[in-house]
């Protein structure tokens, strides 16, 4: 839906925007403005089997309370919940940015996806997947894959700023 989304509005400017050589010179600018979607750009990891610490690097669109990356999670293939990292405030000023989780119960062979999720947008599509043992790389799954997982706890509180 959100491509879609993107291709109708995307349309729209180029095609009844008044200033088209301003929007062509500005298309950069623009794809940035519409993307609302974070997305985990890096994987790194330490610990043993059971007991990992699992540090993501996230770049979103932050923009205060309004609009910002709220968790980041680790779930199976299946769409089960592994662990969530709830992210208690707003990151505008430091992007990307990366947060840790620790003491995370998974085997190394285990091949899962992480995913961040904005409070205003929901899951976004840009992935990691991989194992603590053949590492992380980028990956696209469906934005609505697991989507009820944004009901279940734990879940933000509040954003601090």
């Amino acid at each position: 839906m959100k491509p879609l989304v993107f291709t109708i509005l995307s349309f729209w400017f180029l095609c009844c925007s008044t200033d088209k050589e301003k929007m062509l010179a500005d298309e950069s600018d623009s794809a940035s403005i519409l993307n609302f979607e974070a997305k985990i750009t890096d994987v790194s990891f330490s610990g043993e089997p059971n007991a990992y610490t699992i540090s993501t690097t996230i770049s979103s669109p932050d923009t205060g309370c309004d609009q910002y990356a709220d968790w980041w999670e680790i779930l199976d293939l299946e769409g089960n919940l592994i662990y969530r990292r709830i992210l208690t405030h707003s990151h505008v000023e430091e992007q990307p940015f990366t947060r840790s989780g620790s003491k995370i119960t998974l085997a190394s062979s285990t091949e899962v996806y992480i995913r961040v999720h904005m409070n205003t947008t929901g899951y976004s599509s840009a992935v990691q997947k991989g194992t603590i043992e053949t590492g992380f790389s980028a990956a696209e799954l469906s934005a609505t894959f697991a989507n009820d997982l944004e009901n279940q706890q734990p879940l933000p509180t509040g954003c601090a700023f």
